[in-house]
Protein backbone atom coordinates (compact mmCIF):
# COMPACT_ATOMS: atom_id res chain seq x y z
CA UNK A 1 0.00 0.00 0.00
CA UNK A 2 1.45 3.33 -0.99
CA UNK A 3 1.57 6.05 1.64
CA UNK A 4 0.28 9.58 1.32
CA UNK A 5 -2.45 11.10 -0.71
CA UNK A 6 -2.27 10.79 -4.49
CA UNK A 7 -1.33 14.05 -6.21
CA UNK A 8 -4.12 15.62 -8.26
CA UNK A 9 -1.61 17.09 -10.72
CA UNK A 10 1.20 15.80 -12.93
CA UNK A 11 4.47 16.39 -11.08
CA UNK A 12 6.57 16.22 -14.25
CA UNK A 13 4.40 18.76 -16.06
CA UNK A 14 4.43 21.07 -13.03
CA UNK A 15 8.22 20.85 -12.79
CA UNK A 16 8.58 21.60 -16.50
CA UNK A 17 6.33 24.62 -16.07
CA UNK A 18 8.43 25.85 -13.14
CA UNK A 19 11.56 25.51 -15.26
CA UNK A 20 10.02 27.76 -17.91
CA UNK A 21 9.17 30.41 -15.31
CA UNK A 22 12.76 30.43 -14.00
CA UNK A 23 14.01 30.54 -17.60
CA UNK A 24 11.90 33.58 -18.39
CA UNK A 25 12.28 35.49 -15.13
CA UNK A 26 15.40 34.11 -13.43
CA UNK A 27 15.46 32.86 -9.85
CA UNK A 28 15.03 36.26 -8.23
CA UNK A 29 12.32 37.46 -10.61
CA UNK A 30 10.19 34.33 -10.30
CA UNK A 31 7.65 34.89 -7.54
CA UNK A 32 5.67 32.14 -5.84
CA UNK A 33 2.58 33.59 -7.50
CA UNK A 34 4.25 33.26 -10.94
CA UNK A 35 5.26 29.69 -10.19
CA UNK A 36 1.99 28.41 -8.75
CA UNK A 37 -0.05 30.03 -11.53
CA UNK A 38 2.05 28.48 -14.30
CA UNK A 39 2.29 25.12 -12.52
CA UNK A 40 -1.45 25.03 -11.91
CA UNK A 41 -1.11 24.32 -8.19
CA UNK A 42 -1.51 26.19 -4.91
CA UNK A 43 1.25 27.11 -2.46
CA UNK A 44 0.57 24.23 -0.01
CA UNK A 45 0.91 21.75 -2.90
CA UNK A 46 4.15 23.38 -4.01
CA UNK A 47 5.66 23.17 -0.53
CA UNK A 48 4.47 19.62 0.16
CA UNK A 49 5.66 18.29 -3.21
CA UNK A 50 8.82 20.24 -4.00
CA UNK A 51 9.82 22.01 -0.79
CA UNK A 52 10.58 25.73 -0.84
CA UNK A 53 11.41 27.92 -3.83
CA UNK A 54 15.12 27.01 -3.71
CA UNK A 55 14.36 23.28 -3.66
CA UNK A 56 12.01 23.70 -6.61
CA UNK A 57 14.65 25.68 -8.49
CA UNK A 58 17.28 23.00 -7.87
CA UNK A 59 14.95 20.28 -9.15
CA UNK A 60 14.02 22.35 -12.21
CA UNK A 61 17.67 23.11 -12.97
CA UNK A 62 18.68 19.46 -12.68
CA UNK A 63 15.81 18.53 -14.98
CA UNK A 64 16.95 21.11 -17.53
CA UNK A 65 20.47 19.69 -17.48
CA UNK A 66 19.18 16.14 -17.85
CA UNK A 67 16.77 16.91 -20.67
CA UNK A 68 18.82 19.41 -22.67
CA UNK A 69 22.50 18.96 -21.92
CA UNK A 70 22.73 15.17 -22.02
CA UNK A 71 20.83 14.81 -25.29
CA UNK A 72 22.91 17.54 -26.94
CA UNK A 73 26.17 15.99 -25.74
CA UNK A 74 25.51 12.90 -27.85
CA UNK A 75 26.07 15.01 -30.96
CA UNK A 76 29.76 15.28 -30.07
CA UNK A 77 30.26 11.52 -30.33
CA UNK A 78 28.23 10.89 -33.50
CA UNK A 79 29.87 8.36 -35.79
CA UNK A 80 31.11 8.97 -39.34
CA UNK A 81 31.34 12.74 -38.96
CA UNK A 82 34.40 14.95 -38.78
CA UNK A 83 35.25 16.68 -35.51
CA UNK A 84 34.39 20.05 -37.02
CA UNK A 85 30.99 18.79 -38.16
CA UNK A 86 30.26 17.28 -34.75
CA UNK A 87 31.20 20.51 -32.98
CA UNK A 88 29.17 22.54 -35.45
CA UNK A 89 26.13 20.27 -35.02
CA UNK A 90 26.41 20.53 -31.25
CA UNK A 91 26.76 24.30 -31.20
CA UNK A 92 23.99 24.82 -33.75
CA UNK A 93 21.69 22.57 -31.70
CA UNK A 94 22.45 24.62 -28.58
CA UNK A 95 21.78 27.79 -30.59
CA UNK A 96 18.45 26.35 -31.75
CA UNK A 97 17.41 25.80 -28.12
CA UNK A 98 18.49 29.34 -27.26
CA UNK A 99 16.35 30.79 -30.04
CA UNK A 100 13.19 28.76 -29.38
CA UNK A 101 10.20 31.07 -29.03
CA UNK A 102 7.76 28.84 -27.13
CA UNK A 103 9.77 29.17 -23.93
CA UNK A 104 12.30 31.58 -22.50
CA UNK A 105 14.92 32.54 -25.05
CA UNK A 106 18.63 32.37 -24.40
CA UNK A 107 20.10 29.78 -22.06
CA UNK A 108 18.36 28.79 -18.83
CA UNK A 109 21.67 28.46 -16.97
CA UNK A 110 23.17 31.70 -18.34
CA UNK A 111 19.97 33.60 -17.53
CA UNK A 112 19.89 32.40 -13.92
CA UNK A 113 23.66 32.50 -13.46
CA UNK A 114 23.68 36.23 -14.24
CA UNK A 115 21.97 36.72 -10.87
CA UNK A 116 24.58 34.88 -8.80
CA UNK A 117 26.72 37.99 -8.27
CA UNK A 118 23.79 39.72 -6.58
CA UNK A 119 24.15 37.43 -3.59
CA UNK A 120 20.37 36.95 -3.49
CA UNK A 121 20.43 33.35 -4.70
CA UNK A 122 20.75 30.76 -1.89
CA UNK A 123 24.08 28.94 -1.61
CA UNK A 124 23.01 25.50 -2.83
CA UNK A 125 21.27 26.95 -5.87
CA UNK A 126 24.25 29.19 -6.58
CA UNK A 127 26.66 26.24 -6.41
CA UNK A 128 24.48 24.22 -8.78
CA UNK A 129 24.42 27.09 -11.28
CA UNK A 130 28.20 27.41 -11.12
CA UNK A 131 28.60 23.69 -11.81
CA UNK A 132 26.06 23.79 -14.64
CA UNK A 133 27.77 26.82 -16.13
CA UNK A 134 31.10 24.98 -16.25
CA UNK A 135 29.57 21.81 -17.70
CA UNK A 136 29.65 22.97 -21.33
CA UNK A 137 33.30 24.03 -21.12
CA UNK A 138 34.20 20.77 -19.37
CA UNK A 139 32.38 18.74 -22.02
CA UNK A 140 34.14 20.55 -24.87
CA UNK A 141 37.49 20.29 -23.09
CA UNK A 142 37.07 16.53 -22.75
CA UNK A 143 36.11 16.23 -26.41
CA UNK A 144 39.07 18.26 -27.66
CA UNK A 145 41.45 16.48 -25.30
CA UNK A 146 40.45 12.89 -26.04
CA UNK A 147 39.18 12.92 -29.61
CA UNK A 148 41.64 11.28 -31.98
CA UNK A 149 41.00 13.77 -34.77
CA UNK A 150 41.57 16.65 -32.35
CA UNK A 151 44.94 15.12 -31.51
CA UNK A 152 45.80 14.71 -35.18
CA UNK A 153 44.87 18.32 -35.93
CA UNK A 154 46.79 19.62 -32.92
CA UNK A 155 43.65 21.04 -31.31
CA UNK A 156 44.17 18.94 -28.21
CA UNK A 157 47.35 20.91 -27.39
CA UNK A 158 45.23 23.87 -26.27
CA UNK A 159 42.07 21.92 -25.52
CA UNK A 160 41.04 23.97 -22.50
CA UNK A 161 41.60 27.34 -24.20
CA UNK A 162 39.78 26.20 -27.33
CA UNK A 163 36.90 24.87 -25.24
CA UNK A 164 36.70 28.17 -23.36
CA UNK A 165 36.48 30.03 -26.66
CA UNK A 166 33.61 27.86 -27.90
CA UNK A 167 31.72 27.88 -24.59
CA UNK A 168 32.13 31.66 -24.34
CA UNK A 169 30.64 31.92 -27.83
CA UNK A 170 27.58 29.98 -26.68
CA UNK A 171 27.20 32.24 -23.66
CA UNK A 172 27.30 35.20 -26.00
CA UNK A 173 24.71 33.79 -28.39
CA UNK A 174 22.45 33.04 -25.39
CA UNK A 175 22.51 36.70 -24.43
CA UNK A 176 21.95 37.85 -28.01
CA UNK A 177 19.06 35.40 -28.48
CA UNK A 178 17.41 36.84 -25.40
CA UNK A 179 17.83 40.31 -26.94
CA UNK A 180 15.86 39.22 -29.99
CA UNK A 181 18.47 37.98 -32.46
CA UNK A 182 17.29 35.04 -34.57
CA UNK A 183 19.09 31.80 -35.27
CA UNK A 184 19.89 32.93 -38.82
CA UNK A 185 21.45 36.09 -37.35
CA UNK A 186 23.71 34.07 -35.06
CA UNK A 187 24.75 31.07 -37.18
CA UNK A 188 27.74 32.99 -38.54
CA UNK A 189 28.94 33.57 -34.96
CA UNK A 190 29.25 29.80 -34.55
CA UNK A 191 31.11 29.46 -37.85
CA UNK A 192 33.57 32.21 -36.95
CA UNK A 193 34.22 30.68 -33.53
CA UNK A 194 35.16 27.37 -35.15
CA UNK A 195 37.52 29.21 -37.48
CA UNK A 196 38.85 31.07 -34.47
CA UNK A 197 40.19 27.93 -32.82
CA UNK A 198 42.05 27.07 -36.02
CA UNK A 199 39.92 24.58 -37.92
CA UNK A 200 40.51 26.10 -41.35
CA UNK A 201 44.27 26.28 -40.78
CA UNK A 202 44.37 22.70 -39.49
CA UNK A 203 42.38 21.40 -42.43
CA UNK A 204 44.59 23.23 -44.95
CA UNK A 205 47.71 21.73 -43.39
CA UNK A 206 46.22 18.26 -43.58
CA UNK A 207 45.26 18.53 -47.28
Amino acid sequence: MSGGRKKDFDIEVALQSAMHVFWEKGYIGASLANLTERMGINKPSLYSTFGNKEALFIQATKRYCENKSESLAKLLTAEDLSLKQRLRNYMMAVLSVQCESEQGKGCYVVQCQSEVASGEIPEKASMLLTQAGEAVKDLLTATLTNDQEAKTLGLSDDAEKNALCLSATLRGTATLARCGYSMSDLESVIEHSLKGIGFDDCEKERT
